[in-house]
Parts: C-alpha cells; sequence; structure tokens
C-alpha cells in the first residue's frame, strides 16, 4: 500500500495556475518575438544608421553645450513596451521625435532626468549644477530645442545616405514612466515589439550616462527595406544591361565567324580595328585613362570690362558697417534689459569692418555728418590678393 503524505510545503491550486499564466504569458511572448522578421542584417543596419546620425547629433550638442561630447557605437535589440516597464520603472525624459517628410515615422529619445536637468544648467549658463531642484517646464523646453537642433542635424546626415530630403517635426518632450507613456503616446500604446537602440554618451566631465532610442518594428524594418532595397535594385538593372551588350558584341562576331571550311585552309581573316571578343568582354570592367589636353593661352587677349558696368549699374548693394561683436550665453541673453550694456570685442579708435552685401570689402572709422553717423573709409581689402 502506497501511503501519499501532504505537506504544508505543497503548492495550493491558485498558486499552480498563477504559475502556468505566467508560463503561458511568457511563452505567448517570446512566441510572437520569434515571429519578427528582424535579424542580424537588420540589427546591424539600424546600428549603422544610429551611428552615423548620432555622430552627427554629437557634435551639434558639443556645440551647444561648448563640452566635448563622445556618442559610442550602439547595441540594438528588439524589446516591447511591457518589458521596458519592467526594467525601468522610474521617470524618465522622452522626447517624441516624428519626421514630416522623406521617412513615414517616428522615435523616442529616452534620458534621464539628472542628464536633462544638466543640459538645462549648462544652456543657462549656471555655474553650479543643482540636481536636487524639480524638473520644470523650461527644462523640458530646453531639452526639446536641443533634440530639435541634433536630429535636425541627424536628419541631414540620414538624407545624404537615402539620397532624398528628410526633415523631422518639432520634438514634443514628456517627464513620464513606461506605465504611464501607454497614454501620452502613440508608440507606446502599441503592443507591436520595439527595437531599442542604445548609446552611451558622455559629456565633458558633466555627464556619463546612456541615450536609448526606440523605434516601431514596422517603422524600423520599412527603413531598412528602403536602404537595401535600393541597393539591389540598383544592381538587378545594371546585370541585364551588361549581359545584353556581351550578347551583342557575340552575335557581331558570330555573324562574322568564318567557316570551318575556310578555317583549315587560310587562317581568321583580321578586320580592320577590331578587338577580340575577349578583349571586348574584358573592356567591359576596364576604364581607359587618358591625359588631358588644354588649349595654350600664351598671350592675353586685352580685353576691356569697363563698356558693359552700366549693365549691372543700377543693382542696389547693401552696405553695412560692422561696430563689434560678442558671444552671450542663452542665460545671460534672458537676463538683459534697458540699460543693459553689451560689452564687445573692439577696442576705441579700431578701425571698423564695412560689408557689401555681407561680403568684407573694406575698413573704415566713424564720422560724424551734422546729425548723423558716417563711415569714413581707410583701406579697401583686395579681393585679389589670395590669387597668385
Amino acid at each position: 500500500m502506497v501511503r501519499i503524505t501532504m505537506t504544508s510545503d505543497m503548492l495550493s491550486q491558485e498558486e499552480i495556475d498563477a504559475l502556468l499564466k505566467g508560463d503561458n504569458n511568457k511563452s505567448s511572448e517570446s512566441d510572437s518575438f520569434e515571429e519578427v522578421s528582424f535579424g542580424d542584417i537588420e540589427r546591424d543596419t539600424i546600428g549603422e544608421i544610429g551611428n552615423i546620425s548620432m555622430g552627427t547629433a554629437a557634435t551639434t550638442l558639443s556645440t551647444l553645450l561648448n563640452q566635448k561630447v563622445i556618442i559610442t557605437t550602439p547595441t540594438v535589440e528588439v524589446t516591447s513596451v511591457n518589458q521596458l516597464s519592467d526594467e525601468y520603472q522610474v521617470p524618465f525624459v522622452a522626447i517624441d521625435v516624428s519626421y514630416k517628410e522623406g521617412l513615414q515615422g517616428s522615435n523616442i529619445l529616452i534620458l534621464k532626468v539628472d542628464d536633462v536637468k544638466i543640459i538645462t544648467d549648462v544652456l543657462m549658463g549656471k555655474e553650479e549644477i543643482d540636481l536636487e531642484r524639480e524638473l520644470t517646464e523650461l527644462d523640458l523646453s530646453a531639452v526639446s530645442e536641443v533634440m530639435n537642433q541634433m536630429m535636425g542635424s541627424a536628419a541631414t546626415s540620414l538624407s545624404e545616405i537615402f539620397n532624398k530630403k528628410i526633415d523631422i517635426k518639432p520634438p514634443q518632450s514628456y517627464e513620464i514612466t513606461f506605465s504611464e507613456g501607454k497614454d501620452k503616446i502613440e508608440m507606446l500604446k502599441s503592443e507591436k515589439p520595439i527595437v531599442k537602440v542604445s548609446f552611451n554618451m558622455i559629456v565633458g566631465d558633466l555627464i556619463d550616462s546612456q541615450i536609448m532610442q526606440l523605434i516601431p518594428i514596422d517603422f524600423a524594418t520599412n527603413v531598412v527595406k528602403n536602404l537595401l532595397g535600393g541597393n539591389e535594385e540598383a544592381v538587378e538593372k545594371e546585370t541585364p544591361l551588361k549581359e545584353e551588350i556581351i550578347a551583342e558584341e557575340r552575335a557581331f562576331y558570330q555573324e562574322r565567324e568564318p567557316s570551318n571550311e575556310t578555317k583549315t585552309t587560310s587562317p581568321r581573316p583580321q578586320y580592320e580595328n577590331t578587338p577580340s571578343r575577349g578583349a571586348i568582354e574584358k573592356d567591359m570592367n576596364t576604364v581607359t585613362v587618358k591625359k588631358p589636353v588644354f588649349e595654350t593661352f600664351d598671350k592675353e587677349p586685352n580685353v576691356s570690362y569697363n563698356e558693359s558696368i552700366d549693365l549691372v549699374g543700377e543693382i542696389p548693394v547693401e552696405i553695412t558697417a560692422e561696430l563689434g561683436r560678442t558671444t552671450k550665453k542663452i542665460g545671460e541673453i534672458l537676463e538683459y534689459g534697458p540699460g543693459t550694456i553689451i560689452e564687445l570685442e573692439k577696442l576705441v579708435g579700431e578701425p571698423l569692418n564695412i560689408y557689401a552685401n555681407g561680403k568684407f570689402i573694406a575698413k573704415g572709422e566713424v564720422v560724424v555728418i551734422d546729425d548723423n553717423f558716417g563711415i569714413r573709409i581707410t583701406d579697401i581689402v583686395n579681393p585679389y590678393k589670395s590669387i597668385n
């Protein structure tokens, strides 16, 4: 007789159901990922696109913050909103960037809240970074403008890659969690997988953090097809054309091929200026390089252009005299008001620059004519000095 002993360590029916339900959820989620056609080629392509675009964006950020910016090579993986909610439960700043021309879709950039505070304080020209303060609308507005500049320059790089104009809409910034994002951002409402592109971002001695880019799986797939599909189509168009040329050349020689009887009694006739078939097929991939032949100009003609000056004599030209220049930070400009004095880099008595339609043409000094200011030209800049 077999005796079955029930102990307190046995699972209840509710716990068993919960475990089975959890396993089913995991298996269904993994099955949905397996159905996504996003392999190594797609990952490498998205990674390379992100590497190029973020490289340009890093240069823009470096100019805005006046700091050295390094954005490392990205890592690409396929995930979901539910997985991101489990991994990242703290609030962050999400910047929603949508394309309005060239590409149809959007992507989200994820930054840490402290990183956004640092970027704002640097832009405002603050000497001390305050990470204890609350995130404000000014921070969200500042990071939106920074991302507008960064992603705008990245769109320019993408335009060169895809050989068409690509432009973005003004970004929108939110301080949210992934759970809250399901109600505010359209991309996070979908149950479909998401491509996560992660970059390490280093800004001087201020930031050593991670920036994350989220791309809908459909949008990422279309971008890869748009990039790789165009190259395959070009190869398919080029190959039949080359084969057609070779076939025509072979037919040309077959028509002129001597008969078997002629071959046995006499050597193959040589046609004047006609290459062999092998030479033609070889020349299909050969580029002929020749030395250029230029016309000599030993004698300079005596040409006078004063006769036609009347044709352009009536065109208006805007003359501008520049008193001086200076560079200020955004925080300093926001503090300007009536009575503020701005110091320029020009010294007292130093010649001023004179421009014609924005082109530097002369130097001069300030004079007073009746009740008006004037400029007396002291030096004309010769535009031909650099041409020797």
